[in-house]
């Protein structure tokens, strides 16, 4: 069995120093890795991921991020991924990690994600510019999901996002915004592959617990659904 600790949209900025550490703390005795859903700042500076890697670095656990909208806010990615992997916090964009856990090996894949809605009610390529584009970059982030789902040699493995790839979880949100909250394209993605956890944020009022179409569980693991430091999920591979 592989223990999972997950959280995201802690929004942390230099008034919530130290919110996080004492539970953080003790994440060893309940799970093998952590993974953080992205929206881990309030605007996306240097200053408040800072923040951010002093709470969440130096743990008896390996930790695992992908970046969310807030912390895209600012246009420093670069720089505030830079402090994550300064601290020892891997930051996956299209890529993925092969942790050892025991005597198994946990792949993780993660993106950020994008928007677009869902099978039905979904933005197409068609009409204005703007529009083809915003729907291009979804196709291109859930293409670079599967892709590296797909690389992925371990006897496990983890979807790690921040936008949603089910409707079931945004359940509680305002039905109007959900084609900004997710897209289907991130759950055909998934379903493509080989894959034991899929793990998002970014609603916070939705739901935490769904499944792809093709019965992947889905976590929504935004803090302010699950109230608490991490919530823990445990996978047999």
């Amino acid at each position: 069995m592989i223990r999972i600790a997950a959280v995201g949209d802690v929004h942390l900025d230099e008034n919530a120093r130290g919110r996080l550490r004492p539970a953080l703390e003790r994440v060893g005795r309940h799970a093998d890795v952590l993974l953080l859903s992205g929206d881990l700042t309030r605007h996306g500076t240097v200053g408040e991921m800072r923040v951010v890697a002093e709470e969440f670095s130096g743990l008896p656990v390996p930790v695992v991020a992908v970046l969310g909208n807030h912390d895209h806010h600012s246009d420093a990615v670069p720089e505030v991924t830079d402090v994550l992997h300064d601290h020892d916090i891997e930051v996956l964009e299209g890529d993925s990690v092969v942790l050892p856990i025991g005597p198994h090996r946990l792949g993780i894949a993660g993106v950020k994600g994008f928007g677009g809605g869902f099978a039905g009610k979904c933005a197409s390529a068609f009409g204005e510019p703007e529009i083809k584009a915003f729907v291009r970059h979804t196709v291109d982030v859930a293409d670079r999901l599967r892709k590296a789902l797909d690389a992925l040699d371990a006897d496990a493995r983890v979807a790690l996002m921040h936008y949603a790839p089910i409707p079931e979880t945004l359940q509680g949100e305002p039905p109007e915004i959900y084609p900004f909250l997710g897209s289907y394209l991130l759950s055909e993605a998934i379903d493509a592959t080989d894959v034991d956890l899929a793990v998002h944020g970014h609603a916070h009022y939705g739901a935490e617990q769904g499944m792809t179409p093709a019965g992947v569980p889905v976590r929504n693991v935004a803090q302010p659904v699950i109230r608490t430091a991490f919530a823990v999920y445990s996978i047999e591979p």
